[in-house]
Order: C-alpha cells, then sequence, then structure tokens
C-alpha cells in the first residue's frame, strides 16, 4: 500500500526494465527522496521527471520514495537505497541539504544533491537555481499587462529572490506600477494563499504571482474564475489557461537533474553550492498567452538575449 500526501512510503518504485542496466561511468543507480509527492504536477512531478531522464539517457537503474519529510525517514530511506547499490541520491528540496549534511559522512561512497540550501561536505552538492532574473522579467510582463497598474505576488517566504526581482521588473517596465506582496509562510498553504489572492483582487490587482509551488495551481483557478490575470511559476502553466496564465517562470528542473547526473558520470560534478541561471538554459520564460501582444514578446526575449550574454538586465 501506498501513502501519499505528507506520509511515509512504504513502497520502493524501480523504474525502467526488469533487468539490470549496466553503467558506463561513476554512476551505479540514482535515487530521488522527495518530501510529498510526484504527482503534484508542479515540483515534485518536475524532479520525477528528471529521474526518468536520467534514466533514459545515461541508462542506469533508478528509484524514488515519497513522503521523505523528516531527517528519521529520509535516514532510513538512504540506507534502502545503499543497500540497492544507489551510488546518487537526489533531495527534492531545500531541507534535505540539512538531512544530507548529517547523514553524508555515514555513506562516503554515495554522492547527496539537494536544492536551495547549504551542502558542507565533500560528498554533498546543493543546485540552486538564480530566481531573480526570473522573477525579474516575469514583473515586466505583469506590469505591460496590468489595465490597473496594480500587481501583486503571493510569496511562501521573504528570502525568496524573485521577489525583489518581479518589483524591479516591474519597475523597469512601468514606473507607475504599484506591486503588493504578501506571504503565505508556507509552500504548501493552498487555503491562505487562495485567501491572499481574492483580498487582491477584491482592491484592484489585476496580476497576480503566485511564488508557490504547492499553492499557485489553486491560485490560478481562482484568478481564472475572476477573470484576470497570472505569472506561472516552476512549470510552464500555460495549460491551466491560455487566456489568464500570461507567461511562467520556468525552472527546468528535469534539465537540471540530468546535467548535473552526467557531470557526477564523468566525476566532474563540485561540491558545495553551485547556482544556475538563463546562461545555463534550466531558467527560462514559459509560453506567452495570446493576449499579450507580438511586439512586447519580442522586445523582452531580446532583453532576456541580452542578459544572457551580459548579465546585465534593463533598467
Amino acid at each position: 500500500m501506498i501513502y501519499r500526501f505528507g506520509m511515509i512510503l512504504i513502497c520502493l518504485f524501480l523504474l525502467g526494465a526488469c533487468g539490470e542496466t549496466k553503467p558506463t561511468g561513476k554512476i551505479k543507480k540514482v535515487g530521488l527522496l522527495v518530501p510529498e509527492t510526484v504527482n503534484d504536477q508542479v515540483w515534485g512531478t518536475k524532479g520525477f521527471n528528471g529521474l526518468l531522464k536520467i534514466h533514459k539517457n545515461i541508462d542506469v537503474d533508478v528509484f524514488y520514495k515519497e513522503g521523505m519529510n523528516s531527517e528519521a525517514i529520509a535516514r532510513r530511506a538512504v540506507e534502502d537505497f545503499e543497500q540497492k547499490g544507489v551510488n546518487l541520491i537526489f533531495g527534492h528540496g531545500s531541507e534535505y541539504a540539512e538531512y544530507f549534511n548529517d547523514i553524508s559522512s555515514e555513506y562516503p561512497n554515495i554522492h547527496f544533491i539537494s536544492f536551495n540550501g547549504d551542502a558542507k561536505n565533500k560528498n554533498t552538492t546543493s543546485l540552486n537555481f538564480k530566481g531573480h532574473a526570473m522573477g525579474f522579467f516575469g514583473g515586466m510582463v505583469a506590469a505591460h499587462m496590468s489595465k490597473t497598474q496594480n500587481v501583486g505576488v503571493i510569496a511562501a517566504y521573504e528570502w525568496q529572490p524573485e521577489i525583489e526581482g518581479f518589483y524591479q521588473g516591474a519597475m523597469a517596465e512601468n514606473k507607475n506600477t504599484k506591486v503588493s506582496i504578501e506571504y503565505v509562510g508556507n509552500w504548501d498553504d493552498e487555503i491562505k494563499a487562495v485567501e491572499l489572492a481574492n483580498d487582491m483582487m477584491d482592491k484592484g490587482i489585476d496580476v497576480i504571482y503566485p511564488a508557490g509551488d504547492g499553492y499557485n495551481v489553486p491560485v490560478i483557478e481562482r484568478v481564472k474564475e475572476r477573470g484576470l490575470y497570472v505569472i506561472g511559476y516552476v512549470s510552464d502553466q500555460s495549460d491551466l489557461g491560455e487566456s489568464t496564465v500570461l507567461t511562467s517562470t520556468v525552472q527546468q528542473v528535469d534539465k537540471l537533474y540530468e546535467k548535473v547526473a552526467e557531470q557526477y558520470n564523468k566525476g566532474v560534478l563540485k561540491p558545495g553550492n553551485l547556482s544556475y541561471d538563463f546562461q545555463d538554459n534550466v531558467i527560462s520564460l514559459g509560453k506567452y498567452s495570446p493576449n499579450v501582444n507580438n511586439e512586447f514578446i519580442q522586445k523582452i526575449n531580446k532583453q532576456i538575449d541580452i542578459y544572457k550574454e551580459t548579465g546585465k538586465l534593463p533598467k
């Protein structure tokens, strides 16, 4: 039996062919830990898709476990993976950086990957998406499309760099834009996030950036009901409504997983904290709504190209 939504997953899933594959590089087998589920269609699903890419393109056996939401549970999962011959483990979230700092010394032959944390040991690496620029370009789109010159961010936490980026991008596009920012204080509190969205829309905000992958889908659905706009987050969310989703700030986790796995397989993956941005082709804007005019799309795409080449954002 499989328990989802924060409960311990007690079954181990093996993907791919029944027989053993024969790795030709450093990787033997790969494991993935997710705090909740791989079926959320946002963050967890992206990690799972990355695992599938590794399985397909590097031709190694891969495993995953859901509901890995505490260090004690993660520790048992790592022990299980080690017994299966796994030597590269992805922890799909910032919480795993701390877990792996504590656990990794016990498993010197396993390399541990986490996100948006501080990797401290020689067999740990933390992958960090540089969110400022993606937020900046999302803010430009929001300000350009706002009819009321009022846009809003529903963020999970104050430390998210895309928040300041969104504000600066909105100001760069239209200095008369008012940017309202509210914090959920959690990645997954859908009820609070939707309440904040309702309050924003009642105050005349007509473009919202729900910068939290655990609640952005219900926020988008609520905004759609009101006939207003959103900027999608983490995934290309145009399929939720092309008239509602102006574009999305996309973190291409699956591509990054594959890139990192290839580096480890070749023996060149560095420990410590690694950062990635548009220049690494793992961050992008998603599909544009047909409501966004082509002239503006050409303008912002050109500015993204300039940023990739020079690292400079529009002023």
